[in-house]
């Protein structure tokens, strides 16, 4: 699951790791801890991260079916949840195999494009200002990780 500990972890059965070895398993470790505060953070704002979306997207669209706008906000819910966790592990693939292998279909077929795509804009800006700019930096690249997987399923969904 975390790669880069792992692998010194192996590597330290053989032999005792050299002061370089030791030096990247040090930092992959504070960087662990780094990844696991905002990751408690994320967990304990998520309802108040998420009420500030809901409200968001009702005024946003308002004649959209509720059903709708709440699958959306659902979805983004569980890759946010899927992203904190690649976020620990350091491990975008977690990301891919949980959640956006299937997810990409479920919002072509609902064709809740328009409404994932301010999900995503609305759920940036609030992660952005709620964990500053260096946690949300950890985050950034699993969000934009399901940013960018929708967005190629909506090009090859477009009419030819």
């Amino acid at each position: 699951m975390i790669t880069e500990i792992d692998s010194l972890i192996y590597q330290a059965e053989e032999e005792y790791l050299n002061q370089k070895d030791l030096g990247v398993f040090k930092t992959q470790v504070l960087y662990l801890a780094e990844r696991l505060q905002t990751y408690e953070q994320i967990r304990d704002q998520e309802a108040d991260i998420f009420q500030q979306m809901i409200n968001q997207m009702i005024n946003n669209f308002p004649d959209e079916p509720e059903a709708k706008v709440e699958r959306a906000l659902k979805h983004w819910l569980m890759i946010l949840r899927y992203s904190a966790m690649a976020m620990i592990s350091n491990d975008p693939q977690y990301l891919e195999q949980r959640i956006l292998e299937w997810l990409p279909e479920q919002i072509a077929a609902h064709q809740t494009q328009e409404i994932e795509r301010s999900c995503f804009n609305y759920l940036r800006k609030i992660l952005k200002r709620e964990l500053g700019d260096e946690k949300f930096a950890l985050l950034q690249p699993y969000l934009e990780q399901s940013q960018n997987v929708f967005l190629i399923q909506e090009k090859t969904l477009e009419p030819a």
